[in-house]
């Protein structure tokens, strides 16, 4: 038999998911043949219309949202909920309507090929199909965590939206916070820092503060346009405009969503393809410029040899009402600004006071943003000391201990702590040429669940970014490190060195992304993350990524996954010391390297018993591995 025509007609019986469907005729122009067609004498075959509804896309908008979905939303909307701090006035005006507004639901359209962005790579959907956000962009203008969702799929995403946060943080004052703070071994005296911001959940303190005309506490928006659009800024590339305008050539890139135009380019930032490149910050960035109580601003006009100081402490209810039963949310704030042949060494320091309050789960949300001028050199240290100590042996079973003695998973579970969410954001951008930013990450607290994401772009060539980070997480912790290095323009370079100790029954992860535009030719890129695992029931992932545009470039990466090793263990135990010692000792001498990158001022002496290096000893004495492991063996590249 031989088809003569073809006619598609598409009906749906469930009417009432179509609030006013449009009959829409088309004639295609892309034909399906079956068979063999007509013979030589006959006639060809009429062309036949198309006919097929559109749908209401709005009705399809939440119909891939699972019950699951519902409450992280629910739980950010509740976050969201409550009057808006007046301290970035207009701006966080902008912040809750771009949270506020769905992203609208349009077709991803081919453009004509004599366009110079005209690419084949575009998802264009049938006119008969709905229309669906992403994942995360169901309810709001930018992307709320998801369980599955690449960005959070390491995290403890269940554990962290069961927590309610919706209660406000209070200032909190007493006499011996000062005296707390000194024997945290943080605080620096007048004479040995340029400024020293400190500030009580997330309230500025200004008894326990050294202010300078460059450094201050920002209460309200500022009339200098530059800050204003600094503060503006959202993460993740929601903010299409780049930093700084970047020579590429005969052109000058201005938009960080035609980067690698017209086949490699991310494009809009709420398409899943994005998303999935994202860290899943942008949200929590907003929510920020919304609720925050102040911003440490920081301006360095010239050479400061004396770092500057930001404490961000923390009490036990952060200040929160006793009758009410909700967690409690803080969200600090922090923009540097680095002018041209400048020098500044920034330390921020997250630390618990007690001012004999009742505990209350605690959701930190920092955002901290940096941008580097034309030949400045920017330190960074970021300490995050929050949460106590983890409780010690909890890989143990509950059939190792005695009668009667108290189980170390029972206590953990008990520890108040294990409740807190500590998230942190630290955008970093070097707009001028032969700027230098070196960023070092300490995260040794022990809150329930801890993510740091990390992200440098380097916007002008001759510019260098340099990451180190150490994560130590213990008992039943959660912790998530991620960075994000975009090489934009040619000449760039980068290093990091990324290193995470885990024990008792923690997970950990890092994800560590390079991204090397067309535009950032003869790049040096180079990443390493080296994990050590203390006990069997610790998990760890390590995910390092390169995604290469540019052909001229030189990157390397790689990831490493061990126990402690048994020839250097075995090797300090034939010299008389003990198993004990012996790991301690390959523990410190592993996190040691990063820990010297730190500010001199907080390091301390030898024999400071407040010191860094005091404290960082003390905490990987708590997480000795003790006994034997089940596995042994050294560093296995992935």
């Amino acid at each position: 038999m031989i088809l003569r025509s073809a006619l598609l007609l598409l009906t749906l019986a469930a009417s009432e998911a179509f609030l006013m469907p449009q009959r829409t005729r088309h004639t295609p122009s892309l034909r399906v043949s079956i068979g063999l067609g007509p013979e030589q004498d006959q006639e060809n075959a009429k062309e036949q219309e198309l006919v097929y509804e559109i749908p209401n896309h709005e009705e399809y908008r939440t119909s891939r949202r699972s019950k699951f979905d519902e409450q992280c939303d629910q739980w950010f909307a509740a976050l969201l909920s409550g009057e808006d701090s007046p301290c970035l006035g207009v701006l966080a005006e902008q912040a809750r309507a771009k949270l506020e507004t769905p992203v609208p639901l349009v077709n991803d359209i081919e453009k004509d090929t004599s366009d110079e962005e005209w690419t084949p790579y575009v998802s264009t959907r049938l006119p008969w199909t709905p229309l669906v956000p992403a994942f995360g962009l169901e309810q709001f203008g930018l992307p709320i965590p998801r369980r599955n969702a690449e960005t959070w799929r390491h995290f403890d995403v269940p554990g962290m939206v069961q927590q309610e946060y919706s209660g406000t943080a209070q200032p909190v004052s007493r006499e011996d916070f000062q005296q707390q703070i000194e024997r945290a071994g943080v605080w620096l005296e007048d004479d040995a820092c340029e400024a020293r911001l400190v500030y009580v959940n997330g309230y500025f303190a200004p008894e326990l503060s050294k202010t300078t005309s460059d450094v201050y506490n920002l209460e309200e928006l500022p009339k200098d346009e530059h800050l204003q659009k600094c503060l503006g800024r959202f993460t993740d590339g929601f903010t299409d405009e780049l930093a700084a305008a970047v020579p590429n050539g005969e052109r000058t890139e201005t938009l960080y969503s035609k980067l690698s135009l017209p086949d490699h380019n991310l494009g809009d930032p709420t398409s899943q393809f994005a998303i999935n490149t994202q860290q899943g910050t942008a949200c929590f960035a907003a929510l920020n410029t919304i609720k925050t109580r102040g911003v440490a601003v920081v301006r360095s006009k010239s050479v400061v040899e004396k770092p500057v100081l930001i404490i961000q402490a923390v009490t036990p209810s952060a200040g929160g009402s006793q009758e009410n039963g909700s967690g409690v949310a803080l969200h600090p704030r922090v923009l540097a600004v680095a002018e041209d042949h400048s020098r500044l060494s920034l330390v921020q320091s997250c630390l618990d006071l007690n001012d004999d309050s009742t505990p209350k789960p605690k959701l930190y949300n920092g955002y901290t943003q940096i941008f580097v001028g034309a030949g400045a050199n920017v330190t960074h240290s970021y300490l995050e000391e929050s949460g106590g100590m983890v409780t010690a042996c909890v890989e143990k079973g509950d059939e190792e201990f005695g009668e009667g003695e108290p189980k170390a998973r029972e206590i953990e579970a008990a520890r108040p702590p294990l409740k807190d969410t500590h998230l942190e954001a630290i955008d970093v951008h070097v707009t001028g040429q032969e700027g230098r930013y070196e960023g070092t990450l300490l995260s040794v607290g022990g809150s329930g669940r801890i993510r740091v994401a990390h992200s440098l772009s380097l916007l002008q060539p001759e510019t260098t970014g340099i990451i180190n980070g150490f994560s130590l997480s213990g008992g039943t912790q959660r912790t998530d490190m991620k960075t994000n290095i975009h090489h934009i323009a040619a000449g760039a370079k980068s290093e990091q060195l990324q290193k995470n100790m885990i024990g008792g029954r923690a997970v950990g992860a890092f994800r560590g992304r390079i991204r090397v535009e067309q535009s950032a030719q003869q790049t040096d890129s180079a990443q390493l993350s080296r994990t050590v695992l203390l006990s069997d029931k610790a998990r760890a992932w390590a995910v390092p990524s390169l995604e290469i545009i540019a052909d001229d470039v030189q990157c390397a990466h790689g990831a490493t996954i061990s126990d402690l090793s048994e020839e250097e263990l075995f090797y300090l135990r034939s010299r008389g010391l003990d198993r004990a010692l012996s790991r301690n000792l390959l523990m410190y001498a592993f996190a040691g390297d990063i820990c010297s990158c730190v500010d001199p001022a907080l390091l301390g002496s030898v024999d400071s018993k407040e010191g860094l290096q005091k404290r960082m000893i003390r905490k990987l004495e708590n997480l000795v591995p003790q006994g034997e492991r089940a596995i042994t063996g050294e560093f296995q590249s992935i």
